[in-house]
């Protein structure tokens, strides 16, 4: 269909939003079937092009980017992703602010890429100090990205190099917390919360 789309507009000008919009179709179309290393190169084009006669579709271009370092970390280059998603959360930040859903979201990409990267104690201080205490206002504990942020934090405080015994303690009653809420608000067989019971 990706390809359909883009054959159906590639005579168009570079000008032509549908045209541009077919190499954005095409470029997640390859995310979506794994074929990474073909969309990479299509998600920058997307991106150049936007950037060039649309610079003004600020929340278009933080997608495309937040796709950009999706498409890096299924690639394995994650400190490429990390240099990108620090900057789509600073300017996520600016534009909507910190409590903001696709803010938090964004923060949460930061966080997960840290956690890959074993860099715990930031991943840890990203989320205690700054995600969840907004998350939990602004969205509420049962949210699903709520209950995510929670579960990476558990993540963080039990693989960071320094953990204590409160870390570990803090770590088991948060995942706890997290199956419960999955469960009320999912369901027992809710992929999430089969996947928080095996944690």
């Amino acid at each position: 269909l990706g390809w359909a789309c883009w054959k159906t507009y590639v005579g168009r000008s570079e000008t032509n939003w549908t045209r541009c919009k077919s190499l954005g179709i095409i470029g997640n179309a390859f995310c979506v079937s794994s074929a990474h290393e073909e969309a990479l190169p299509v998600l920058k084009v997307y991106l150049a092009l936007i950037r060039r006669y649309w610079p003004h579709e600020e929340g278009g271009i933080l997608v495309v980017q937040t796709n950009l370092g999706i498409c890096l970390n299924d690639l394995g280059r994650h400190d490429e992703a990390l240099v990108l998603e620090r900057a789509i959360y600073a300017k996520e930040v600016a534009l909507r602010g910190v409590t903001h859903r696709k803010t938090i979201l964004s923060g949460s990409n930061v966080a997960n890429t840290l956690l890959t990267l074993k860099l715990f104690d930031e991943a840890n201080t990203l989320l205690h100090d700054q995600l969840l205490p907004v998350a939990r206002r602004s969205l509420g504990p049962d949210h699903g990205l709520t209950m995510s942020l929670n579960a990476s934090l558990a993540v963080a405080l039990v693989s960071k190099p320094g953990r204590t015994r409160n870390d570990l303690l803090e770590a088991e009653a948060t995942m706890q917390d997290v199956v419960q809420r999955r469960r009320r608000v999912f369901g027992p067989m809710h992929p999430d919360t089969l996947r928080s019971e095996g944690a």
